[in-house]
């Protein structure tokens, strides 16, 4: 198969077209290569002569539109976006602009370009969204999200995904075009941007700065390890009914708290700290604007309609991510003059 990957030399999108190489698919990585971009997140695939790369925009049509013919990919797999809540309540206008138009202007590529080709039964088009659009849950265990919970997202960047996410299945419904959607829970592990929670923590720790706990700590999180998560897209991709959407968990809720000790506890063990444990570094800041109390997801679906679930752990995915970060120092040092990279965001 010849995949479309949005967004392939991000976060998620590098572990997409990683993961679809080694299985032998042809990927081509579109990418704007904005901030949170990096193509050594993709070095190993590139090495095959099954990948090849395209830097555009997808607010771009005619780019889109002569990669489309040029390539003739059999699926898009669309993980391009605006993703940081904190950079969200401070820019809107860019997450509007790349989540929303972005999204819009791929989609009428993709219907222009399957139209052309004769509206293939065979080609699809995945949207990958986030747990965010359904809003916050309470602290009750026996509550998650299912793929029938009422969209309420509460920050820019998550009604900016809702959004998208509505656009999508109307081409489905109106169009016909073949579309999958996927809300994933938060990712975490190799090659994060290191701006979200995970990294942060890592990073701070190792630089012996304080590490930035919003509130309490209580706001909990389903902690999906991000090669589970490309591996899921890939089966939703092969195996999922068209118009359908799965919602993909790591089962592996946390509070924030919990996780950033955890963490400290990881690093105590591999690269201990002389003057005193990690934990002493935990620092509890002003809490953001809107931050949702919780999100769990419910992955019955997935689970039982094509027998997917997560195999790795919170406790041991956060040890191989620690191992990571601890190994790939070139990596992320290389990142950290980056805009916004070491400084708070999303004060409001």
């Amino acid at each position: 198969m010849k995949l479309l990957v949005t967004g392939g030399a991000g976060f998620i999108g590098s572990a997409v077209v990683r993961l679809a190489v080694a299985r032998g698919h042809h990927v081509v990585n579109l990418d704007a290569l904005t901030y949170a971009a990096c193509l050594d997140n993709v070095a190993e695939a590139a090495e095959s002569p099954r990948y090849a790369f395209e830097h555009a925009d997808i607010r771009d049509r005619a780019a889109l539109d002569r990669i489309l013919d040029a390539h003739a990919p059999d699926a898009v797999l669309h993980l391009a976006a605006e993703s940081h809540v904190d950079r969200s309540i401070d820019g809107p206008g860019t997450f509007v602009e790349t989540n929303v138009t972005g999204t819009y202007t791929l989609l009428e590529a993709a219907r222009a370009y399957w139209t052309k080709a004769g509206r293939p039964g065979d080609f699809r088009f995945h949207h990958v969204s986030t747990d965010e659009v359904f809003g916050s849950l309470p602290h009750d265990p026996d509550v998650k999200f299912t793929e029938d919970t009422p969209y309420d997202p509460r920050s820019p960047y998550s009604a900016t995904k809702a959004a998208s996410d509505h656009l999508v299945r109307a081409w489905h419904e109106t169009y016909g075009l073949p579309v999958l959607l996927t809300n994933c829970s938060n990712n975490y592990g190799p090659y994060h941007f290191p701006e979200k929670l995970i990294p942060v923590t890592i990073l701070n720790a190792l630089a012996g700065r304080p590490l930035p706990v919003y509130g309490d700590g209580s706001n909990v999180r389903d902690w999906l390890y991000v090669e589970d998560h490309a591996d899921a897209l890939l089966r939703v991709l092969e195996q999922g009914r068209v118009g359908r959407s799965y919602n993909i968990g790591g089962e592996n809720e946390r509070s924030n708290l919990e996780l950033v000790r955890t963490l400290c506890g990881i690093l105590d063990r591999l690269r201990p700290r002389p003057e005193s444990p990690y934990a002493d570094l935990v620092t509890f800041v002003t809490d953001r604007p809107g931050h949702d109390a919780r999100y769990a997801i419910d992955p019955t679906r997935i689970r039982e309609e094509l027998g997917w679930r997560p195999s790795v752990t919170v406790e041991e995915g956060l040890e191989r991510t620690v191992r990571w970060y601890l190994d790939n120092e070139a990596w992320w040092r290389a990142l950290q003059d980056r805009d916004g990279v070491g400084r708070r965001l999303g004060t409001g």
